[in-house]
């Protein structure tokens, strides 16, 4: 690995700007790629942009760059895109700065920041030092989320193909899921999300499978099918259906035949029941019929201690006695079977017995 530190001017970075979807984002002669496939979209804030030409007129330093030496003699971005094109766009006239715009400066003051000097470091290596570049560097200003980071190392047609269904605003992912994903498509939640259902948490490895694959298709074809999969199973929607696992539920039950009128009659009756606190949990239990996901109202400290002292402290199963704090309060009839939170539904076990009492 080699990393190199030059300085470049405003000028000489914003020489041959250009943005536009034949050329994608280039700069400094038209030899640098601003904007690499794995690289997000410009997210800064008009105050963060502001701050950094403000910086530049102070004369006063930016943090250092990061370029990437590719084989062709050309670069790429690593770390610096946001400043990068905040700079760029001031120059080419695109935004102004206390309502003053670049064509609107002096003449010193335009050479000025022309002239600034940027630190950036050329830095020449393989995919995987490239990574490490990243991990090092990604310490400040907008953190590069973890999928960003991902599509970095593996960057090529795979995931320039995946960011085209799954990482732009509005995207078709967007389109169809995006009342069933948490997160945001363009700070590649969505992405990521896709393939972690796809792959069972397996991310990196199916990137590194699918690298050089010409296209994204599977794995486009496979979210269809999730977000179809739920809208079949429960067609009412509601806005805690947002944010569940649904590509795991539907890797492990796709081939169950559910009867969403039944479904949906169960999912009214849960909603109405005052033991169930959560109403997200309702579809992961009426799947997985683990009670554990309704996180089902449990006795207070005032009922435990109440019942602890009608039972003396002696354990309901094994008849020992405990201190209070080595009890648990325990529901005598199931909430399966129609038991209620309450004081005459309550008796406390030791730890041992209530975690090994069966449910039955």
């Amino acid at each position: 690995m080699k990393i190199e530190l030059k300085e470049i001017t405003v000028k000489q970075l914003a020489k041959g700007y250009k943005d536009n979807a034949e050329d994608g984002v280039i700069g400094f002669g038209g030899k640098l790629d601003i904007r690499p496939p794995y690289q997000r979209e410009f997210i800064y804030k008009d105050k963060q942009r502001d701050a950094v030409i403000d910086t530049i007129k102070k004369d006063f330093p930016l943090n250092v760059m990061y370029w990437h030496v590719r084989e062709d003699g050309n670069y790429e971005i690593i770390d610096g895109q946001q400043r990068t094109i905040s700079i760029c766009q001031y120059v080419k006239g695109d935004f102004s700065v206390e309502k003053l715009y670049f064509h609107n400066l002096s003449k010193d003051i335009q050479e000025k920041i022309q002239s600034y000097k940027l630190m950036v470091y050329f830095c020449s290596g393989t995919d995987s030092e490239r990574l490490d570049w990243f991990r090092t560097i990604n310490i400040a200003g907008e953190k590069l989320t973890d999928q960003e980071l991902r599509n970095a190392v593996y960057s090529g047609t795979w995931v320039t193909d995946a960011k085209r269904y799954f990482s732009k605003n509005g995207c078709v992912a967007y389109q169809i899921g995006h009342d069933y994903l948490s997160g945001s498509a363009i700070r590649q939640d969505y992405l990521e999300t896709a393939i972690n259902w796809i792959s069972n948490g397996n991310i990196e490895d199916y990137m590194s499978k699918h690298q050089h694959d010409i296209d994204a298709k599977d794995l486009w074809v496979y979210f269809q099918r999730v977000i179809e999969w739920v809208k079949k199973v429960f067609p009412n929607y509601r806005k805690e259906m947002k944010g569940i696992d649904w590509g795991t539920l539907y890797n492990k039950y796709k081939d169950n035949v559910y009867d969403s009128k039944k479904l949906e009659e169960k999912i009214l009756k849960l909603i109405d029941d005052d033991e169930v606190q959560s109403t997200k949990g309702i579809y992961l239990y009426l799947l997985t019929d683990e009670e554990r996901h309704l996180n089902l109202r449990q006795f207070d400290d005032k009922t435990k201690r109440k019942v602890y002292e009608k039972q003396n402290g002696i354990c309901k199963k094994c008849n020992k006695h405990f201190d209070i704090s080595e009890m648990e309060a325990d529901h005598i009839i199931p909430w399966h079977k129609g038991g209620k939170t309450v004081e005459d539904n309550c008796q406390m076990l030791c730890m041992f017995d209530n975690r090994t009492k069966s449910g039955k």
